[in-house]
This record gives structure tokens, sequence and C-alpha cells, in this order.
């Protein structure tokens, strides 16, 4: 049952694999999802990047980010549009995103990555992005606020988006 979904996965990365700034090389296998584990909300799994992302500043001697609601608004939105199909997979719109956000801010940057297929979707989302030196960069930036928002379709794909905010 579970061999048709993680080809599917992976084929779709390897037509994807052009965009390197988009996607990391060298990505882990993936796992089948079990079923039989009651699903994490999306909520949830916001607060595990965000955890996760603030383990990875912590081992650079970064202060951790705060996560501000109206930035996380924008991720959601950003990540239910990539989920549903209505913007395809990518940074576009970035500029309208950050003026949407409502907070004074010296600068703005944003990570997005998609999975399925994993038993631990956020742990390959975090790794993809700090094997990515664009991505691991927005990471280590000299930011304090962030938001993330992660939409989940009925094909099963998780679409993340993290904002990074330096406010005024």
């Amino acid at each position: 049952m579970y061999k048709p979904w993680v080809l599917m996965s992976l084929g779709f990365l390897a037509t994807l694999s052009s965009c390197a700034n988009l996607i990391p090389a060298n990505l882990p296998q993936p796992t089948p999802m079990n079923i039989n584990l009651a699903p994490s909300s999306l909520a949830d799994l916001e607060k595990a990047v965000n955890q996760q992302v603030n383990q990875y500043r912590a081992s650079k001697k970064l202060p951790p980010l705060s996560v501000d609601p109206r930035i996380t608004q924008q991720a959601r939105i950003h990540s239910q549009n990539m989920a549903s199909g209505k913007v395809r997979f990518s940074h576009d719109g970035f500029e309208g995103r950050a003026k949407s956000i409502a907070i004074p801010y010296q600068s703005v940057a944003e990570n997005v990555a998609y999975n399925m297929g994993y038993s631990d979707p956020v742990r390959n989302a975090v790794e993809g992005w700090i094997k990515s030196e664009g991505h691991r960069k927005n990471m280590e930036g000299q930011f304090n606020l962030t938001g993330i928002g992660i939409a989940k379709n009925a094909k099963g794909e998780y679409y993340f988006t993290q904002l990074f905010v330096r406010s005024r």
C-alpha cells in the first residue's frame, strides 16, 4: 500500500531537483507514515518546527525566535495556498506576505518546504533547511520573531512556510 505513495513522492521530488534553492540535495529516504497513530494537529507541528529551529539556533549561540501570531497568520495562508494548489510551491508573493505582517521591521526572510510520506515531516523539513545554504542562512539570521504555517492536503503532502522577522 505504501510503495506507490512513496514512489510518487520521490518522482515529484526528482522533477523539482533543478530548483536547487527550493529543494535541498541528498534528502533522506522517506519512511511510510504510520496510519495507526493519531495525527498531530498542525498547530503542534508548527510548535515543533519552532522548537527545532530554536534548538539549531542555540547550537550556533543565537537567541531563540519568538512566535508572533500576525506572522504565523501570513505563513499559514501561504502554506494553505500551496497545499490547495492555489499557488505553486515557491516564494512567489513573498513581498506581499512581508507587507501584510503589520509589524514594523528591518528585515524579513522566508523558508518553504514540502514533503510527503515521512514519519516525522517536521524533522524532514527542518533538516532539509539546514542542508540548504540559503535556508540555513535564514535560520541563522539576525531575526527575533517568526511565524510558521503548515498545511496538509488530501494527498498527504505537508507544506511548510516559516517567516523570519527582525522587528524595529
